[in-house]
């Protein structure tokens, strides 16, 4: 096997898995303190995507208030928010009507920009190489390393040119390792190795089950009449039914473009669900499909979001290392926003990690000290004070959309967040299914090629490419477990919530098989979340894989 061949290493005083908003802000905010203390320290960033902003995405609204403590002079810095948001909408939708609801506080976007977040990590990455920090996109970081006294030492990056039996091939190029004396993991939603942090120092004890969502976007170009440039539209209701949590978002940009995405909760119940269905069906509605008449579609993308908020937030700091961003968990689901916290939580990861960095000599670091002050630094900030006070909408879900509608009326407008008690999620996603036996399938209509698409033309749109020779990222724990149980209990529902056309069963010898198209992948991580068995183990592919949403 090629682990550990031959592998060199280079030292930092800190390294950043991840060139998102909450890694960047994170480096940034470094190199910022060490130039007020007078200081030289080395920051490194690894980005798994084949550029910066190739594998993020978002709706995306932003609210600039992090990026304003960041970078208070963002305008003359040349920030790309350049769309400021002129009218909220939100509606209510059944199959033909869609009602006008009241723009809550939540969905008040009033100061906010619609944004393109590839270009706003693409800026965030020009700033920090000017404040020297180095980045280096197509490098995946594959496993994280640790000292003897089993604090983290860094990570090392996965080896290139690896064939599918696992064998070196004759294009062989083995990792780094990437030593520092603090790690900072910005992976984004599920990350393979944040995921491995949480459940190796144990940082999830004292927090609910994380839960999640699927978010699936495309950017469409429309006529200049169907375009109305700052409009934000959100809406819930229909295609859904009453028990399923999810909803829309329609943002109008300049030059006739249009963001339209569809997230669904991914405590679904029913396994013949097909969250990317459910989104196509969408744009058939009456209020909608005009929108989209007489234009094309330009970009598709998919991502998991990190939907737990507050009460599932795990330990921020161990030894060695802090988590930022979605790789925590920051996002604050009822606003339908995250990119100012995951930045603002990297800021604070910096603060933290900052007066624990020591004057190293060029020999190794002995061990890992633990950033303790980045805990106390969140819950002393806006942040936690924005999650608080959004902690009781999520779970109230659980209850189906009537009743929690009622709940957030109550919870965010008379009590404003501060209600006395803080509710429970349901559980864990991949516990939520229902036996197939007990659901009843979804005749979904065929796409016409016109509003509504296949899998396959979307994920073409997604500029997705991955090394064929290279071993398949997406592994099976127990391959007979997808036949005894997923199939034959579950109608194999990875067929159906894989926005990519990843799964498939094919007849093989007369019986059924499941085939993995693991080029097809968009990293979204559906699979590794709402997998009922937790059978499906999602691992970093080669460095530069994946999608490329350049535009989204």
């Amino acid at each position: 096997m090629t682990e550990n061949i031959g592998r060199d290493s280079m030292q930092y005083d800190v390294v950043v898995v991840g060139a998102g908003p909450s890694g960047l802000s994170a480096a940034i905010r470094l190199k910022q303190l060490a130039e007020a203390a007078g200081r030289d320290i080395s920051v490194c960033v690894v980005e798994k995507g084949s550029e910066v902003g190739a594998h993020t995405m978002s709706g995306a609204v932003i609210d600039p208030l992090a990026l304003g403590e960041l970078f208070p002079d963002w305008r003359e810095r040349g920030a790309p928010l350049t769309r400021s948001v002129t009218q909220d909408k939100v509606w209510f939708l059944t199959e033909q009507k869609a009602y006008k609801l009241p723009v809550t506080p939540n969905f008040n976007n009033h100061g906010n920009y619609i944004i393109s977040i590839g270009a706003l990590v693409r800026w965030l990455a020009e700033q920090a190489e000017a404040l020297g920090v180095e980045i280096y996109p197509g490098f995946a970081a594959a496993e994280v390393l640790y000292h003897e006294d089993g604090s983290v030492k860094g990570i090392a990056t996965g080896n290139m040119g690896v064939g599918k039996d696992g064998e070196p091939t004759e294009m062989f190029q083995p990792g780094m390792e990437l030593w520092a004396q603090q790690t900072v993991f910005a992976e984004g939603c599920r990350g393979s190795l944040s995921k491995q942090i949480i459940e190796r120092f144990a940082l999830d004890k004292h927090s609910q089950p994380q839960t999640y969502g699927l978010g699936i976007k495309e950017i469409w170009e429309v006529p200049s009449e169907n375009c109305q440039p700052g409009l934000v539209v959100h809406t819930a209701g229909w295609p859904l039914d009453s028990r399923t949590y999810g909803g829309s978002f329609i943002y109008h940009l300049d030059d006739n473009k249009i963001a339209v995405g569809f997230v669904v909760g991914l405590d679904y119940q029913n396994p013949y669900l097909s969250p990317f269905e459910e989104f196509q069906r969408f744009k058939t509605h009456p209020a909608v499909r005009d929108t989209f008449k007489g234009g094309r579609r330009l970009a598709y993308g998919a991502r998991a979001l990190v939907e737990g908020g507050l009460q599932s937030l795990p330990e921020l700091a161990f030894r060695g290392g802090v988590l930022v961003g979605d790789a925590a968990g920051f996002l604050n689901m009822p606003r339908i926003k995250g990119i100012h916290t995951a930045m603002k939580s990297g800021m604070l990861a910096a603060e933290a990690v900052f007066p624990e960095l020591a004057d190293l000599s060029e020999s190794e670091c002995s061990s890992g000290k633990e950033a303790a002050r980045y805990r106390s630094l969140f819950e002393q900030s806006w942040a936690y004070e924005e999650l608080y006070a959004a902690r009781n909408v999520r779970p109230s879900f659980k209850w189906g959309v009537y009743a929690a509608s009622i709940y957030t009326g109550i919870d965010q407008v008379l009590f404003k967040g501060k209600a006395p008690w803080t509710l429970k999620h349901h559980g864990r996603d991949n516990e939520a299914l229902k036996k197939a036996a007990d659901c009843r399938p979804i005749d979904y209509p065929k796409p016409d090629g016109v509003l509504t698409f296949d899998r396959l033309s979307s994920v073409f749109l997604a500029n997705t490419a991955h090394e064929e020779s290279q071993p398949d990222h997406l592994t099976l724990k127990n391959p007979q477990v997808m036949m005894d149980v997923n199939y034959r209990e579950y109608a194999s529902p990875e067929t159906r919530y894989c926005p990519a056309g990843v799964y498939e069963i094919v007849e093989e010898g007369g019986a059924p098989k499941l085939r993995i198209n693991a080029a097809n992948c968009v990293h979204c991580k559906t699979c590794d979340i709402k997998d009922p068995t937790q059978n499906i183990v999602w691992v970093c592919p080669e460095g530069g894989s994946g999608p490329n949403y350049g535009a989204m």
